[in-house]
C-alpha cells in the first residue's frame, strides 16, 4: 500500500524564490472578484498567500504535476477568505491533495434499520476536518472561466474548513462573541429554511439548489456566492450577505 501510494503522489516544493509581479498578475487576471480590494489589500492577500503556499504539502495525485502557477490560483482565493480574519485560521492541518479532475471516494452509510451501504460518490473537492484538503483542477479551472455564475469549488471547500474551526462543519463557524452568534443564527436560519422549502417546491433557484443538502453546505455554498454574485446573495437573503460581510470583513458588493 505505500508504495502504491508513494507512486500515486507528487509532492510539489513550496517555492523559495520570489514570485514575479507578472506571475501574480497572470494568476490575479483569473480571479476577477478580487476587484474590490483595494492595493492595500492586494499586498496583503499576496502575502498570505505565499506564506499559505510555504506553509502547506502540495501533492499531485495520478500524474498531476503541480506547478506555482497551480500554487498561486488556489492560494489567492483561499486567503481571500482569511484576509480580514484572525491569525491561525488554517492551522492544524498541512495537505493539499490535487487530482486532475473529479475523483471518487468509497463511502459507507447506514439507513434507518442499521442496514450498511457501500458506494463510490463521484466528488468535484471535500474538507476533511483536521486532515487533507482535496481539488479536482479541472474543477477549479472550470470555476475560474466561469468566475460570476457563484460557483467556486476552492472558496466552498475552504470554507469548510473555516467551519470546521470549532468541530464538525455545521454552518456555525467561529464567531468572536455570543453577540454575534445569535445575530448569525438569525440571519442563516430563517433563510436556510426558506431555501430548502424553495428546493423542495421545484422552484428553480438562482443559487445552486446544493446548499439546501445542509447547514454546512448553505454556509460554504453562499460563501461561494457572496464573492461571486454578491448582488444576487444581498437580493436574495440580505441578512446573509451582511453577516458574511462582517464574518470575512469585506464588502465585494
Amino acid at each position: 500500500m505505500l508504495s502504491t501510494l508513494k507512486r500515486l503522489f507528487s509532492r510539489t516544493a513550496a517555492p523559495e524564490t520570489p514570485v514575479s509581479e507578472a506571475q501574480w498578475q497572470t494568476a490575479e487576471t483569473r480571479l476577477p472578484f478580487l476587484s474590490h480590494l483595494v492595493p492595500a489589500e492586494r499586498q496583503r492577500l499576496r502575502r498570505l498567500a505565499l506564506e499559505f503556499i510555504r506553509g502547506k504539502s502540495w501533492q499531485g495525485v495520478q500524474g498531476l504535476v503541480i506547478t506555482l502557477e497551480m500554487q498561486l490560483e488556489i492560494a489567492l482565493q483561499a486567503c481571500l477568505l482569511i484576509l480580514k480574519r484572525p491569525p491561525g485560521e488554517y492551522d492544524g492541518w498541512v495537505e493539499i491533495v490535487i487530482y486532475p479532475g473529479d475523483f471518487i471516494i468509497p463511502r459507507e452509510e447506514m439507513d434507518e434499520i442499521g442496514i450498511v451501504h457501500e458506494y463510490d460518490d463521484t466528488v468535484l473537492g471535500e474538507a476533511w476536518d483536521g486532515g487533507p484538503l482535496l481539488l479536482s483542477w479541472q474543477q477549479v479551472e472550470y470555476g475560474d472561466a466561469f468566475d460570476d455564475d457563484g460557483i467556486n469549488v476552492v472558496i466552498h471547500e475552504f470554507a469548510h474548513k473555516l467551519d470546521m474551526a470549532t468541530g464538525e462543519a455545521d454552518g456555525l463557524p467561529r464567531l468572536p462573541d455570543a453577540a454575534a452568534r445569535r445575530r448569525w443564527i438569525a440571519a442563516f436560519e430563517p433563510a436556510y429554511l426558506d431555501f430548502c422549502g424553495r428546493v423542495d417546491r421545484g422552484e428553480t433557484t438562482a443559487i445552486d439548489p446544493y446548499a439546501a443538502t445542509a447547514p454546512a453546505e448553505f454556509f460554504a455554498v453562499l460563501s461561494e456566492v457572496f464573492f461571486e454574485q454578491p448582488a444576487l446573495l444581498q437580493h436574495e437573503y440580505p441578512a446573509v450577505y451582511t453577516e458574511l460581510a462582517h464574518f470575512y470583513g469585506q464588502t465585494p458588493l
